[in-house]
């Protein structure tokens, strides 16, 4: 047998074996299957469109949150305009009348009063530091004073106000703590 005989019968063989198989089967099993193709065909669909939708709904909520992180303080900052707007008018009064500084110390309390109310209304409060012990926690020393009148590590002075909100610090209170003489 040569080459070009040996070539030739290869080929047959594959061909043989690319040949679609023919299976009998009852017609009833051939239902069956065909309806499970069809189901499977619909499940797939089913699955494009819920992954499809799963997507659409996963980019919505993360544009949902970049805008919420955006204008989250909203609320709060109409609130400082209206205060600036006290404080502007106040130094405008200020500037063009050059009387009464007690008038204009009692403006700029209500103003002052006011922030206060819209702070306590975000949940901020102040320390409370001045003759109480030193909490490492709300305080942060930044001097110490020989006094032999009061405890040691008792706060004597209050340089910064301290402020928590709802109840965790979020500025420690800079203070001034007692020491013993030696």
């Amino acid at each position: 047998m040569n080459m070009e005989d040996k070539d030739k019968k290869e080929p047959k063989k594959q061909d043989e074996n690319q040949q679609e198989k023919v299976i009998s089967l009852k017609e009833s099993e051939y239902l069956t299957l065909k309806e499970e193709a069809d189901k499977a065909r619909e499940y797939w669909d089913r699955l494009l469109r819920l992954q499809a939708d799963f997507e659409n709904i996963r980019k919505r909520l993360e544009k949902e949150k970049q805008d919420f992180i955006k204008f989250a303080n909203e609320g709060i900052i109409l609130e400082l305009l209206n205060i600036l707007d006290d404080l502007e008018r106040s130094v405008e009064l200020a500037q063009s009348q050059h009387q009464d500084l007690s008038v204009f110390l009692k403006g700029v309390e209500i103003i002052l009063a006011h922030l206060y109310d819209m702070l306590k209304g975000y949940g901020i409060k102040p320390i409370k530091a001045e003759g109480k012990l030193f909490d490492p926690h709300l305080h942060e020393a930044l001097m110490q004073a020989d006094d032999k009148n009061l405890p040691e590590h008792t706060i004597i002075e209050e340089l910064q106000k301290g402020y928590l909100l709802n109840d965790r610090v979020i500025r420690t209170a800079k203070v001034k703590v007692s020491k013993k003489s030696m």
